[in-house]
């Protein structure tokens, strides 16, 4: 009796650490591991056939702060970022909104936008990069037959950071929107009836209730845009196949992640590869930090607001 009161004492106490246990040691295999031995390949001189060579400590972290080529793919991912995260986000949210209403064969209409998502990348980039093709095509053509100049969407840095931000918006803005919209109809149906009668207009009832209401949701969407954005890779990998260069025979589009790609397997670098990754993890850390903080300022003032709107009706009564 004894010993099954002290078996059913255990099994209370450690069978929930044993049944997320199988997540933590996937976690530990598949992303502690691999980053902590990244971090030992960028303290030495790691070459790609060579292996392990001298400890170098910081030198390779030193090398590449000094290094033109890696601020250049700091400037692109950030601008490829912020042209893509930004629309996609608009947009998702206007999406959602409108896939909240009560419109007809509403199934339909939220399978649509999620068919972008299930395309591969690679597809999606052939199919854009053919389209955004300085001399054959499709969107230089029209824009030739309207008698407007064609663009250098390849050649020129700005234009072929909004080709290949057009690629990323259209394949995340419907998963994107989908969230959003799953957000959106957990909103009680209450509070929008309330609004209504008391007058308030379906754009005022969106900013007032909807946007508020679903707000981490909507911080989760942004912390996930970001650590998308600034990992890309893809788009810009095989948006020139033609180039010697990854990224354009100039670095025009060449990001971060396909700079030290470039470190590591054309050049054979593993070290100063691995400094480049941990440098922009750390970047991603920051930024995600910074929202953090940003998001939480945002919802404490708006509790604060709530407070004070309780506080007044209940003073009134």
């Amino acid at each position: 009796m004894r010993r099954r009161h002290l078996r059913g004492r255990l099994d209370f106490k450690f069978s929930p650490y044993l049944y997320i246990s199988p997540f933590f040691v996937l976690f530990a295999l598949v992303g502690l591991f691999p980053l902590i031995y990244t971090f030992v390949v960028s303290i030495n001189d790691w070459e790609l056939l060579g292996g392990a060579g001298d400890w170098v400590g910081l030198d390779n972290y030193k090398a590449e702060l000094a290094s033109p080529l890696f601020w250049n793919s700091l400037l692109n991912t950030f601008s490829i970022f912020l042209l893509s995260a930004i629309p996609q986000l608009v947009v998702a949210t206007f999406i959602a909104a409108m896939l909240d209403q009560n419109i007809r064969a509403k199934t339909f209409w939220r399978m649509s936008v999620l068919v972008p998502y299930v395309v591969t990348p690679v597809a999606v980039t052939l199919i854009f990069s053919t389209a955004f093709d300085e001399k054959y095509g499709l969107i230089n053509n029209l824009l030739g037959a309207l008698n407007l100049d064609t663009i250098a969407w390849k050649t020129d840095v700005f234009p072929s950071h909004m080709a290949i931000a057009t690629m990323v918006n259209w394949r995340w803005t419907g998963y994107n929107a989908l969230i959003l919209l799953a957000a959106m109809q957990a909103v009680p149906r209450e509070l929008h009836e309330s609004a209504a009668i008391d007058g308030a207009g379906a754009i005022r009832r969106f900013f007032s209730i909807t946007l508020p209401s679903i707000r981490p949701t909507m911080i989760f969407v942004i912390i996930t845009a970001t650590i998308g954005g600034l990992q890309i890779f893809t788009e810009p990998k095989l948006f020139n196949p033609s180039s010697s260069v990854p990224g354009g025979p100039d670095r025009q589009y060449q990001t971060t992640v396909l700079y030290l790609w470039d470190l590591a397997f054309n050049r054979g670098d593993f070290g100063r590869a691995s400094a480049v990754a941990w440098m922009l993890f750390l970047i991603i850390i920051v930024i995600g930090v910074i929202n953090f903080l940003i998001s939480g300022t945002i919802a404490s003032s708006s509790d604060k607001q709530k407070s004070r709107r309780f506080a007044t009706r209940k003073g009134k009564k």
